[in-house]
Order: structure tokens, then C-alpha cells, then sequence
């Protein structure tokens, strides 16, 4: 347990502190086995060079020896005949001198002799040398005698022939030694190199995970933040400088999240101020278009009926940022319930029919005549929004067609129109909170971009989908909306953002 947590505190005494601090030691570790290798590799050479050097000196020298050896026999030899034939005295002396010489060359031979193991051939070939020297010395000799004598540099032939070939077998047993130290130096290169790859690169897999997992992390907290996920807190584990980077994310999350309760505080606070003003101001309008103060002429109709659309159309603002605060509060509740969805569209329908009738816009129903479970208010937001925002973008005597039908576990609302339609590069931010294109809007009442944000929080809490789809078949915008009907009937949700 001592040993364990011994090691445990070296670990942690000794884990680099920074980014660069972890790159080199993983650098270090990475290059360690390398070193090791290019070493190993230096070594194997170097003693191959060595024992190659040797193995050429050595066989020079054989051969150099070996063809002096003979050259001193057959110089003995060819002096001992001319001496045989001239009895010349001088003769003896040149035989003295060559004797020498061939002994002298034995000597030289001795170390590579000794090590072929060939030291007693050498000696009695010095030895057979100098008896036949002696006995020529003999004047008694006669010429039998001195052909007998002189017979016997036959065999010393022999015997220096064979004495070269024990030094070139030392040789070319040197060579295979050669051969086989090479072939150990490479198959050892080959295992260390084999040894090496996987451990490389279980090294670099290691350090690189090191250093990607606090990246990763930093990478999916941007990516968070940018989202607009600031509930889940933000750590980084890794390298001190990564872990304060980590913290200053962390306190970028909390400055955005009090920021973003802030303005969510200040969407109810304003919403609420205005809907008491705005409810005087409907409850007027609807008494004098009901003629409670007066008859009204038909210029003083139309001027109402403008107030009265237009207070509608502040209402369903003020509505949806209500319902957005509520969601980004996550305080928003599913109520679901069964009610006819036909009656719910031809009741937004009617609710938008003064807005529809100012642009000169036909409105299309498909609607099946069914029954759907779902939260009624949050449909009716839904289509109200959804609505609004194409008669907003639809030109004078366009087309907006509304579609629902059911299929076995959801049922479809689809809602397409006749005008310019979204851009391509902005289709993909058109339900981010707050977004609006750049196609002009139609009507008195600019929207506040968070329409199609709210449709997109409501269908999510059904576990629906809404999605921008182009099948050609309306100029402009299509939205289609799946929602599941397979619920129990007591569920409720909490409706949060994921």
C-alpha cells in the first residue's frame, strides 16, 4: 500500500504542469526508444566494421605470408640444385642466407599461426629446411646422396601447401564469423524495430490523448456556450494552463447565464407591463367597432379595424416572448389534452382573417377532421405563429395553404405559402431566438424574430420535429410538423431545451 501510494505521488509530482511542459515530455518519451534504437543500430555496426577490418588485414596477410612462404621454399630449393650441379661453394652460402630468410618469414607467420593452430606444421617445416641445408653442407655427398637429399623438398612442398590451406580456412572461418555477426546485427535491428512501432506508437497514442482530451473538452464547452448551454458546468482536466483556461470558460458561462437570466427577467417584467395597456387598448377598439360608443362611418370602421388587427398583432409579440421566457426559464408545462384540430385551425384562421383580408391573401384548408392529444394552447401558438409569419412574407393576392392529416403514430401539420421564400444560407439559423432575414416584412408591426423559435420550443415538447422542407410544390416557404401521438393520457412534461 506504502509502495502504491509512493508511486501515485511521484506520478503527480512529476506530471508536467503545462501544455508545453506535457509535448515535451511526451516528445522525450517518444524519442527515448529511438535514441535507444539509432544506439543499438551504432553499435552493431561499429562491431561489424571492427571485425571486418580485422578479417581483411588478416586475409591480406595470410596471402601475402603464404606467397612469401613459397617463394622462400622455391628460391631454397633452386639454390640447393645449382649447388648440386656446380658444387660451388658460394652456393652454401645463399642457401645459409635463404634459410634465414625462410625462417625469419615462419616467425613473421607466427601469431597467424598460432591463432590456425598451425604452429607445429610451421615449425617442422623450418625444421625439414634446415636439415637439408645441413646435409648439402656435407662436401662428402655424392651426387646420389645429394639427388636423395634434395628429393626431400617434395614434401616440404606438401607440407607449405598445406600450411596455406589452414590459413586461408582460418580465414574464411573468419568470413562465415562475419557473416554470422551480420546476420545477428540485422535480426536484431529487425526484432528491435518490430519492438519498436507498436511501442511507439502506444507512446504517441498516450500523449496524444493527454494533451486531446483537455482539447476535446475546451472544444465541447465552446461548442456549448455557443449553443447557449449555460446550465452545465464547465471543467477541464489536464495541463495547469489548459485548467485555467477551463476556469475562465467556466466564468464566461456564469457571466452569460446571469446575463441571460437578466434578460429573460427583463422579456417577462416588459411583457407583463405592456399587456395591461394593451388590453385597454383591444377592450376600446372592440367597443367601438361594436358600436357601443356610436355608429362608426366607414372610414372610422376601417381606421378601428387597422388598431384592432394591429393590436392582435402586438398581443401574439407580446405572447411569444412570454412563452420564450417561459422556456428558457424552464418553467413551461404541457397540459395535453384530445380536442379537434380542424376547429383549432379554422379558429387561428378566423382570428387572422382581418390581417389576411388587408394583404388580399387566400387561405387554403386541408385539414382531415380528426382528434390529436396534445397541449391545445401550444398548437394554437403554433399555427398562430406560423400564420403570422406567412401572411408577413406572402405578397398581395398570394396563396397560403394549411395542411393536417394523421398517420399510425403521429399526426402531420404542414403549412406552405406563395412567397419569395428563405434564403439558402439562411435556412439553417431560421429558428435561432431572435433571427430575422433579410426579406421585408410586410405590415405595421415589425416581429421580434423569436416566432419561429418559439414553434420550434413547442414541438419539441411534444417530441416532435418542424422542419423547413423544398418539394417545389409552393413558391415559398414549407414547413412540415411531425408530432407523436403515442402518450398516456395523464403525461405531462416539462418542457427544457434538450
Amino acid at each position: 500500500m506504502q509502495a502504491r501510494q509512493c508511486y501515485t505521488f511521484a506520478m503527480k509530482f512529476h506530471r508536467p504542469r503545462s501544455l508545453n511542459g506535457l509535448i515535451l515530455v511526451g516528445f522525450g518519451f517518444v524519442a527515448l526508444p529511438l535514441l535507444i534504437a539509432v544506439l543499438g543500430a551504432l553499435f552493431n555496426l561499429d562491431r561489424v566494421a571492427e571485425q571486418s577490418e580485422r578479417l581483411v588485414i588478416t586475409g591480406v596477410s595470410a596471402a601475402e605470408n603464404n606467397r612469401r612462404l613459397e617463394e622462400e621454399l622455391s628460391s631454397l630449393e633452386r639454390v640447393a640444385r645449382q649447388y648440386q650441379v656446380l658444387q660451388n661453394p658460394d652456393s652454401l652460402q645463399l642457401m645459409a642466407q635463404d634459410l634465414e630468410s625462410l625462417q625469419s618469414q615462419l616467425d613473421d607467420m607466427a601469431p597467424l599461426l598460432e591463432q590456425a593452430n598451425a604452429t607445429g606444421l610451421a615449425a617442422s617445416i623450418g625444421a625439414g629446411a634446415r636439415s637439408i641445408i645441413a646435409e648439402l653442407s656435407d662436401t662428402s655427398l655424392n651426387q646420389d646422396q645429394l639427388t636423395t637429399t634434395i628429393a626431400r623438398f617434395a614434401p616440404l612442398r606438401q607440407s607449405v601447401t598445406r600450411l596455406t590451406g589452414i590459413t586461408t580456412a582460418l580465414v574464411d572461418a573468419e568470413l562465415g564469423n562475419l557473416q554470422e555477426t551480420a546476420r545477428k546485427a540485422q535480426q536484431f535491428s529487425a526484432w528491435q524495430v518490430a519492438a519498436l512501432i507498436p511501442g511507439t506508437i502506444i507512446l504517441v497514442s498516450i500523449f496524444t490523448l493527454l494533451v486531446a482530451r483537455p482539447i476535446r473538452q475546451i472544444d465541447a464547452a465552446i461548442g456549448q456556450l455557443g449553443e447557449s448551454g449555460f446550465s452545465k458546468p464547465i471543467k477541464i482536466k489536464g495541463p495547469t494552463d489548459l485548467e485555467r483556461l477551463g476556469r475562465q470558460l467556466e466564468w464566461l458561462r456564469l457571466r452569460l447565464l446571469e446575463l441571460a437570466q437578466e434578460k429573460n427577467k427583463f422579456l417577462r417584467h416588459m411583457s407583463h407591463e405592456l399587456k395591461t395597456p394593451l388590453a385597454n387598448i383591444r377592450e376600446g377598439t372592440e367597443l367601438l367597432l361594436d358600436g357601443s360608443v356610436g355608429d362608426l362611418k366607414g372610414p372610422q370602421r376601417e381606421v378601428t379595424d387597422i388598431l384592432r388587427m394591429n393590436g392582435l398583432k402586438l398581443q401574439q409579440l407580446i405572447e411569444n416572448l412570454l412563452s420564450f421566457s417561459a422556456w428558457q426559464a424552464k418553467s413551461e408545462v404541457l397540459t395535453l389534452s384530445d380536442f379537434p384540430l380542424r376547429a383549432q385551425v379554422i379558429s387561428v384562421a378566423k382570428s387572422q382573417r382581418l390581417a389576411l383580408k388587408a394583404a388580399n391573401i387566400q387561405l387554403k384548408l386541408e385539414v382531415d377532421d380528426i382528434i390529436v392529444k396534445a397541449d391545445q394552447d401550444k398548437i394554437r401558438t403554433v399555427l398562430d405563429n406560423l400564420l403570422s409569419n406567412a401572411i408577413k412574407f406572402t405578397p398581395s393576392s398570394g396563396l397560403i395553404t394549411i395542411r393536417a392529416s394523421r398517420t399510425p403514430s403521429s399526426f402531420l401539420l404542414e403549412l406552405g405559402d406563395s412567397g419569395p421564400g428563405i434564403p439558402d444560407d439562411e435556412s439553417p439559423r431560421i429558428f435561432e431566438a431572435f433571427f430575422q432575414g433579410r426579406r421585408e416584412q410586410g405590415g405595421q408591426v415589425d416581429g421580434t424574430g423569436i416566432g419561429l423559435s418559439v414553434v420550434l420550443e413547442c414541438i419539441q415538447a411534444h417530441d416532435g420535429s418542424v422542419e423547413l422542407i423544398d418539394t417545389n410544390e409552393f413558391p415559398g416557404a414549407h414547413f412540415r410538423i411531425h408530432i407523436p401521438q403515442e402518450r398516456a393520457a395523464e403525461q405531462q412534461k416539462l418542457a427544457a431545451n434538450g
